[in-house]
């Protein structure tokens, strides 16, 4: 039986998930809050970090800043995205103003953008808004499948 490693977006424990129990609302071992929510998760500069070397699930990163009128145009989209991609892949929002060292290291250059790491590693890039759920969720599939 197949497990995966996914860190907790409330605690940020490891916990270890079997594949067949994924849609079945896993809890945390440790703070028992759910490991999915159906909507975007707030990294910092250490969740992101954990999430993205700790846990086996594609983390898809939407890169933002509160006064980014495409940011805000995008946010709606981006949450009806997150019920739809999860829980078989991580979507999370980062605050560039927060986590400036962070967005300069990654080489954001514009927001919004998304980046879909697998492994620990960016395999993907959309730079600028997608303002509907299916977009996002099609760009994500499409990268996924050839990462």
């Amino acid at each position: 039986m197949d497990t995966l490693h996914i860190v907790c977006p409330a605690c940020q424990t490891t916990n270890r998930v079997r594949n067949d129990q994924l849609g079945a609302h896993p809890d945390c071992g440790r703070c028992k809050q759910p490991l999915f929510q159906g909507r975007p998760v707030v990294l910092d500069e250490a969740a992101f970090e954990r999430q993205r070397t700790r846990s086996e699930l594609p983390l898809l990163v939407d890169f933002w800043a509160p006064w980014c009128g495409p940011c805000r145009m995008m946010a709606p989209a981006y949450e009806q995205a997150a019920a739809l991609l999860e829980p078989h892949m991580r979507v999370a929002k980062l605050d560039t103003e927060q986590a400036q060292a962070l967005a300069g290291r990654l080489n954001i250059r514009s927001i919004p953008t998304l980046a879909l790491f697998v492994g620990g590693r960016e395999v993907a890039r959309q730079p600028g808004a997608l303002t509907r759920a299916d977009d996002i969720v099609r760009w994500a599939r499409s990268q996924l499948a050839t990462a």
